[in-house]
């Protein structure tokens, strides 16, 4: 089984644990960033969108100008932009990375936020004009005549794109926590993205998606991608105490308003994916063998917010544990961004795969060890340890 890595770009230095607030584009910082994951090991970047983020579009050529493989994923409301143009701008970034694009939808989970850029329909309309939006985007790529469109959302008459997508089309991913996530992205997508939840409630996510797939009677089913925190440290110990301490400054930048987080007049967040990320939080502290919910709590799970907490192998075998159920795609970004990146480069990356290579050779699953090396301990604590703290 092929597990590929996605992390997200970052335009600057600025990050959750630094407090620094520019949104200028730092352009050498950015080149780092990209080539760092690039050499890393890192298959894909999430490129992801707001309405006062930078357009994801130009980031994403940006950064596909200085790496040789690395993906981006480009997050993409429907609201934003027209889906022909969306077809013409995703197929020539394609084209510009030679084959290396893929879009993840965003219907929308918060009525605040999308109104902000104009758009005012309800959540069921969201993800009717999200799934017409998609069909017409596979209709731009593969057709090579001009045709008509009529749907509830859409209509144009006499179209063709000549900007075709190097593989003929662009992989789309869905994600979300609600019915209509489920049934949509069960049915039309090629990756199906999920945030960080316990083993038996990501199964049961699962289990929905591919109740989905079969309905509308696919021979496969979406890829499955899940995202995670990680915190790691040469010892379980010094693991626990950086985690702690990330959890302090998460939760005193969300007392100072510092974080953004989405919510309703009632405090709660508005989309489903942070009420089951809260409800999961309040269950318990720490869920199998290593996922962390209390940085759920401290930012009222405002996107991916739980974390996996150990040593390198105490994570690799976590994140084993989720490609145990049929995760092909393992979304993993730190706080200190940067930092992070290279720290999961070096030592956890390279243990899933050896794990992943092991069971593909010999048919039986490996050991890894519980706790790291002591000569790992002086090349990896001091900067995980120092960073957290600062």
């Amino acid at each position: 089984m092929t597990v590929e890595f996605i992390s997200a770009i970052n335009v600057n230095q600025a990050n959750e644990l630094n407090g620094r607030t520019g949104a200028a584009i730092d352009l050498p910082w950015l080149k780092r960033y990209a080539r760092t994951l690039d050499d890393y090991g890192f298959d894909y970047s999430l490129v992801p969108y707001g309405s006062s983020f930078h357009d994801p579009f130009t980031i994403a050529a940006a950064f596909t100008q200085v790496t040789e493989r690395l993906r981006p994923i480009v997050a993409l409301r429907p609201n934003t932009i027209y889906p022909t143009v969306a077809a013409k701008a995703l197929a020539t970034l394609d084209q510009l990375s030679e084959g290396r694009a893929t879009v993840h939808f965003i219907a929308g989970g918060d009525d605040h936020e999308q109104a902000r850029e104009g758009d005012r329909l309800g959540k069921q309309q969201r993800y009717a004009r999200q799934e017409e939006y998609i069909r017409i985007l596979r209709d731009v790529w593969t057709r090579r005549e001009p045709f008509d469109h009529a749907g509830e959302f859409y209509a144009f008459e006499d179209f063709v794109s000549h900007v075709v997508p190097v593989n003929g089309t662009i992989p789309i991913s869905v994600g979300g926590s609600s019915d209509d996530a489920y049934r949509q992205g069960g049915a039309l997508a090629d990756i199906f993205g999920l945030w960080g939840e316990p083993l038996a409630d990501t199964q049961e996510q699962i289990d929905r998606i591919d109740a989905a797939a079969r309905a509308v009677h696919r021979v496969d089913r979406p890829r499955i991608w899940v995202t995670f925190r990680p915190i790691i440290a040469p010892t379980e110990a010094l693991a626990w105490e950086k985690a702690e301490r990330i959890l302090g400054v998460l939760q005193d930048r969300a007392s100072k308003g510092n974080l953004w987080r989405a919510k309703r007049p009632d405090g709660r967040p508005a989309n489903v994916g942070s009420q089951r990320l809260l409800d999961i939080a309040a269950r318990q502290d720490v869920h199998d063998r290593a996922l962390w919910t209390p940085t759920a709590t401290a930012t009222n799970a405002g996107g991916a917010s739980t974390a996996l907490v150990g040593t390198p192998e105490t994570v690799a075998a976590a994140i084993l544990d989720y490609v145990d159920l049929g995760a092909e795609l393992i979304s993993i970004r730190g706080y200190d961004n940067f930092n992070d990146a290279v720290d999961y480069g070096r030592y956890l990356l390279p243990l899933v795969r050896e794990e992943l290579a092991h069971r593909e050779r010999t048919g039986e699953r490996g050991t890894l060890q519980t706790e790291h090396p002591g000569a790992l301990t002086e090349d990896l604590a001091p900067g995980l340890l120092v960073r957290a703290a600062s």
